[in-house]
C-alpha cells in the first residue's frame, strides 16, 4: 500500500475525481445487488402462482420494470463513472509525466553522465502508464468489490451461515495464492525491465546516430544487440508465465472445490426443504456474483504488485535530491564588469581522483582567455564548473566578486552564453532555434541576430526562410550553417560572459572563416573563456592558461608564453612547423589542436 499512498500524495489535486468516482461506485455496488433480490421475487411469485395462489400479473410487471430501471441506471452511471475514470487517468498521467520531466530538469549533469537517454524515456512510459492504469482500476473497482463482498456475505449469512463461511474461507486462500504468484512474477519482471531498458536505450542511440551506424556498416550488429535483449526477455517471460499459470491452476482448483461445496450445501438444504426455489436462485446468484469481487480483488493485488515493480525506477528517480541547489537566501547575480576569477579550484568526478588541483586564474572584463592542455586535463570541466553543472570540491569561482554558489543558478546561467563545439539544435524551425534564448523576441531582433552571426544570407535563400524545418539536431543544415544558428542564438541572448568550446575545428576553410567572423562579433567586449582547438584562435586571445597534470602550468599573453622555455604554448608553436608530418599531427592531437 506504500506505493498507493505515494501516488495519492503526488495526485492530491485529483481528490474531486476520486470522491465522485467513489460515490458512483457505491451506488453501482448497491444496484448490482438489487437484481438478485428482484429475481428472487419473480421466482417466488411464479412458484406461488404455479402452486395455485392468486398472484396478479402486475406484480411481475412491477418487478420487471424495477429490473429494467435498475439496469438503465447502472448503464448510465457506469458510463459516467467510466468517463470520470478516463479523465482522472489522463490527468494523473499528465501530472506524473510533467513532474518527472521537471524533476529530470532539476537533476545535475552528473546524473546524465551515467544514464542512457533511451532508459530514461522507457521508464517514463512504463512507470506512468502502469500507475495510471492501476489508479483507474482501483477507483473504478476497489470500493465496488469491497462493498459487494461485504453485503453479499451478510445477505448469504442471513439465509445460510455455512455457505457464507465457505465463501469467507475462499477469499483469503485465493488472495494469498495471488500474492504468491504476483511476488514470483515481480521478481522476474525486474529482470525483464532491465533488459527492456538496455534494448530501448540502444535502440534510441542507434536511431539518433544512424549515420554512424551506417557509415561503419554496423546495422546487423545493432539489430543483433537489440535482438539479444529481446530474446532474454522472451526467456525470462517463459519462466514467468509458467509460474503464473501454475499458481492460477492452484487458485482455480481451490475455487472449484469450494464452490462445489457451496452448491452442494445449497442443494442439500433445499432438498431438505430449508429453502424455497426463490431463495435457492438468490443464493446461487449471489454466490456466483461473489466470484467477481473475488477475481477483482486478486486482479487488483496482481496489478498493484506489477505497478510496484514497474514504477520502482520512477519513484527512485523522483526521490533523488539535486546535488546542486541554490543556497538559502541566494541572490541574483549582478553584473558590473563581468570579471571572472577561479581561486584554488579542485575537482574530481570520482572520490579520490582529482581532475583539477588548485587551479587559479582571472579573466579580465571584456577579455578573451584560452585554455590549452592535453586531452583529459580538465579544460571542459573548468567551463562546466562556471555554469555550476558540477561543484568544486575545493576553492571557488566568482563573478564580479560574487561567488557563483551564493547566487541563483538561474541568474548565473542567464548571464553566460555557451557555444559548443558541436552545435546543439532542436528539431523545428530556424526561427524557433534562434529564438530559443528569448522566445518573445521581435522579428527585427531575430533578423539582426542572424545577420550578426553571418546566417541571414543562407537563411533567406531557403524556400521557407526562417520557417524552414531543420530536422532532428539540425540534420538538414551543413555544419557551418548549424554553427551560425547556434551563434545567432547566443547573440540574441546577449550575455556578458561567454564560454566558447571553439566551434570551427570541424569545418572546412570557407565555413570556418564565415563562422570565425561571426564568433569575433559575438566575443566583442564580452568576457570569454575559450577551450581552444585552433592555433590561430589561441594566438589572438588576451591570455593563455596552460593546464598540465590538473594544475596551472603557465599563464600569460601569447607573446609572453611564446618565449617561455619548455612551455605548452611554445611547444604548440614548434609543433606547428611539423604539423604536416604524422608525428606533428599526433602530438597536436594530444592537445585537441588542429593546425
Amino acid at each position: 500500500m506504500k506505493e498507493i499512498w505515494k501516488i495519492l500524495k503526488y495526485s492530491k489535486k485529483l481528490w474531486p475525481y476520486y470522491t465522485a468516482i467513489t460515490f458512483f461506485v457505491v451506488i453501482l455496488a448497491l444496484l448490482n445487488l438489487a437484481t438478485p433480490f428482484l429475481t428472487k421475487g419473480l421466482i417466488d411469485g411464479l412458484t406461488s402462482k404455479l402452486g395455485g395462489q392468486n398472484v396478479a400479473f402486475s406484480y411481475f410487471l412491477f418487478l420487471l420494470g424495477l429490473i429494467l430501471l435498475s439496469n438503465i441506471i447502472i448503464t448510465l452511471i457506469s458510463n459516467v463513472n467510466g468517463y470520470l475514470g478516463d479523465m482522472m487517468s489522463a490527468k494523473l498521467n499528465n501530472m506524473l509525466s510533467e513532474r518527472y520531466f521537471a524533476h529530470l530538469m532539476d537533476l545535475p549533469i552528473s546524473y546524465y553522465d551515467s544514464e542512457i537517454t533511451g532508459k530514461i524515456t522507457a521508464r517514463l512510459e512504463r512507470s506512468i502508464t502502469t500507475i495510471s492504469t492501476l489508479m483507474q482500476t482501483l477507483s473504478n473497482s476497489f470500493v465496488q468489490f469491497f462493498l459487494t463482498t461485504i453485503i453479499t456475505l451478510i445477505v448469504i449469512a442471513f439465509y445460510s451461515w455455512v455457505v457464507a463461511l465457505l465463501l469467507l474461507i475462499i477469499f483469503p486462500i485465493y488472495i494469498w495464492l495471488t500474492h504468491l504468484s504476483s511476488n514470483a512474477w515481480q521478481k522476474r519482471q525486474s529482470k525483464i525491465n532491465k533488459q527492456r531498458d538496455l534494448g530501448n536505450g540502444r535502440f534510441v542511440e542507434s536511431i539518433a546516430q544512424v549515420r554512424v551506424v551506417k557509415s561503419f556498416v554496423s546495422e546487423l550488429r545493432e539489430v543483433s544487440y537489440f535482438s539479444k535483449t529481446r530474446r532474454e526477455i522472451e526467456k525470462v517471460t517463459s519462466g514467468q508465465s509458467r509460474g503464473w499459470h501454475a499458481y492460477d491452476v492452484a487458485r482455480r482448483l481451490a475455487l472449484n472445490l469450494v464452490f462445489f461445496a457451496i452448491y452442494l450445501v445449497i442443494i442439500w438444504q433445499a432438498f431438505n426443504l430449508n429453502f424455497n426455489l426463490g431463495t435457492v436462485v438468490l443464493l446461487i446468484t449471489l454466490t456466483n456474483q461473489a466470484q467477481f469481487p473475488l477475481f477483482g480483488s486478486s486482479f487488483i493485488i496482481d496489478a498493484l504488485q506489477r505497478a510496484t515493480s514497474d514504477s520502482k525506477d520512477y519513484f527512485d528517480i523522483m526521490a533523488m535530491k539535486p546535488e546542486i541547489k541554490d543556497s538559502e537566501g541566494a541572490s541574483s547575480l549582478k553584473i558590473n564588469n563581468s570579471k571572472v576569477e577561479y581561486s584554488d579550484v579542485s575537482f574530481g568526478y570520482q572520490e579520490g581522483q582529482k581532475v583539477l588541483k588548485n587551479v587559479s586564474f582571472t579573466i579580465e572584463p571584456g577579455k578573451k582567455l584560452a585554455l590549452v592542455g592535453e586531452s583529459g586535463e580538465g579544460k571542459s570541466t573548468l567551463a562546466n564548473l562556471m555554469l555550476r553543472f558540477y561543484e568544486p570540491s575545493q576553492g571557488s569561482i566568482s563573478i564580479d566578486g560574487q561567488t557563483i554558489n551564493s547566487v541563483t543558478q538561474k541568474s548565473l546561467r542567464q548571464n553566460i552564453g555557451v557555444v559548443f563545439q558541436e552545435p546543439q539544435l532542436f528539431s523545428g524551425t530556424i526561427a524557433e532555434n534562434i529564438c530559443y534564448a528569448k522566445p518573445d523576441v521581435t522579428r527585427p531582433e531575430m533578423i539582426a541576430a542572424a545577420k550578426a552571426a553571418n546566417a541571414y544570407d543562407f537563411i533567406k535563400k531557403l524556400p521557407k526562410g526562417f520557417s524552414s524545418q531543420i530536422g532532428e539536431r539540425g540534420v538538414r543544415l551543413s555544419g557551418g550553417q548549424k554553427q551560425r544558428i547556434a551563434i545567432a542564438r547566443a547573440i540574441l541572448k546577449n550575455p556578458p560572459i561567454l564560454i566558447l568550446d571553439e566551434a570551427t575545428s570541424s569545418l572546412d576553410s570557407k565555413a570556418e572563416n564565415v563562422v570565425q567572423e561571426a564568433l569575433e562579433k559575438l566575443m566583442h567586449e564580452r568576457t570569454t573563456l575559450i577551450i581552444a582547438h585552433r592555433l590561430s584562435t589561441i594566438s589572438s586571445v588576451d591570455t593563455i592558461v596552460g593546464i598540465k597534470g590538473g594544475r596551472v602550468a603557465e599563464v600569460g599573453s601569447p607573446a609572453k608564453l611564446a618565449k617561455k622555455p619548455n612551455g605548452i604554448y611554445k611547444e604548440l608553436l614548434e609543433l606547428q612547423t611539423i604539423s604536416s608530418t604524422e608525428v606533428g599531427k599526433a602530438k597536436l592531437k594530444k592537445y585537441d589542436i588542429d593546425s
